[in-house]
């Protein structure tokens, strides 16, 4: 097996696609990279047994005489790659004793690889149904709901992960934690049958990593049963196991009835609930809205130190006037994953949820539909 590539187009294949596997994993085969040379075709795989990457680069002079697969440790590969200049570089291996030879310039570097039989094989999809999302949408799906799952996988591992609901009407992506809640659904995205599946954190962070990457928005193809859903775009190809555990009824705490709402600027609010945040406890982050005709205060204090702080803005109130308690930090959140010029919270009484939803400017998608829940704290704790 022998095949010549540039040494940082490889290291940036590599890098793209590392995330898969897992430190210090006691299994050695997996903390490799999977080779497979096809002609002047290398397919590489990384893998940590739930999450697989695949990514494929074309390389020059390919020779796959008695050997067309090696693992090679991740790590030391990696760190070998940075080191040499960007130049092309040959790949020798040697099938008797599985050890790569790398010649750059004048260098020559041998790393003991291993045999690739024992390498965990890509799963198979059965019985596959599919979609076809632009990476756009998958992008700002996982970045505006990404932020509100669990990170209590132990004990809530359905919550550490993004609920996606296909059906023929629309395509829904929702994220809890149990304190904020984040629902993005596109009614111009829809599948030939109903299905619903948990994607884990890990997977989406990589997925969304590589297509934000990618400068062109290419379409993603996702292919899913029961078990697996697959990713393929460009030159790449994802696979996860999906988390197997009942999703909690999202819908049914989403308060219908919400008689207040209050209109405002996104970024004025924003900025003042990050300043009054700074006079809060670190530990509760609590801060109290005080909801009048054209006013918004804000105010917030940390008894420990004896710290206050109170500012208000201007807003637009339909409804009865309202104070009402929340988490600063959650606020912020949800307000940093928006992109509209204004937002409207809607409301009813302290004690239930507080839902923002952007104010569509007339520029915006009107196929896109974000709603994004808060629970709130006891002002007798504030």
């Amino acid at each position: 097996m022998k095949f010549i590539v540039n040494s940082q187009v490889l290291s940036k294949h590599l890098q793209s696609i590392n995330g898969a596997i897992t430190n210090n994993n006691t299994v050695p085969i997996i903390n490799c990279f999977h080779f497979m040379l096809d002609e002047n075709k290398l397919t590489i795989k990384a893998t940590d047994l739930k999450t697989t990457l695949v990514t494929t680069v074309n390389v020059d002079g390919g020779s796959t005489e008695g050997l067309n697969v090696i693992a090679i440790p991740a790590a030391l590969l990696l760190n070998v790659l940075k080191a040499l200049d960007d130049v092309p570089t040959t790949f020798t291996v040697d099938e008797s004793n599985f050890s790569i030879t790398i010649a750059s310039g004048n260098g020559r570097y041998t790393i003991a690889g291993r045999n690739a039989e024992t390498f965990p094989a890509l799963p198979v999809i059965e019985n596959a149904a599919k979609i076809t999302i632009p990476a756009s949408v998958l992008v700002s799906a996982f970045s505006k709901t990404a932020f509100a799952t669990s990170s209590d996988i132990e004990t809530h591992e359905q919550l550490s992960g993004i609920f996606c609901e296909l059906t023929t009407d629309h395509t829904t992506f929702v994220a809890t934690d149990g304190h904020k809640l984040v629902r993005f659904r596109r009614t111009d995205i829809t599948a030939d049958e109903n299905a619903s599946f948990i994607l884990p954190s890990k997977p989406i962070s990589m997925i969304k990593g590589l297509l934000s990457s990618n400068k062109e928005d290419l379409d993603v193809t996702l292919e899913y049963n029961n078990v697996n859903v697959s990713f393929s775009f460009a030159n790449y190809y994802a696979i996860c196991r999906l988390i197997d555990s009942h999703y909690p009824n999202y819908e049914a705490v989403i308060p219908k009835e919400n008689p207040i709402h209050m209109t405002i600027d996104r970024m004025a609010f924003l900025n003042v609930v990050k300043r009054i945040n700074l006079f809060t406890s670190q530990s509760t982050h609590q801060i109290r809205l005080t909801i009048g005709s054209d006013t918004l205060q804000i105010s917030g204090e940390d008894t420990e130190f004896a710290n206050a702080a109170t500012d208000s803005i201007p807003c637009a109130l339909d409804g009865n006037d309202i104070e009402i308690g929340f988490n600063a930090k959650f606020l912020t959140e949800m307000l940093s994953n928006l992109e509209s010029e204004q937002v409207c919270m809607n409301l009813s009484i302290p004690s239930r949820p507080g839902i923002i939803t952007p104010v569509a400017d007339g520029d915006g998608n009107q196929a896109e539909d974000i709603l994004m829940l808060v629970m709130p704290v006891s002002l007798n704790t504030i």
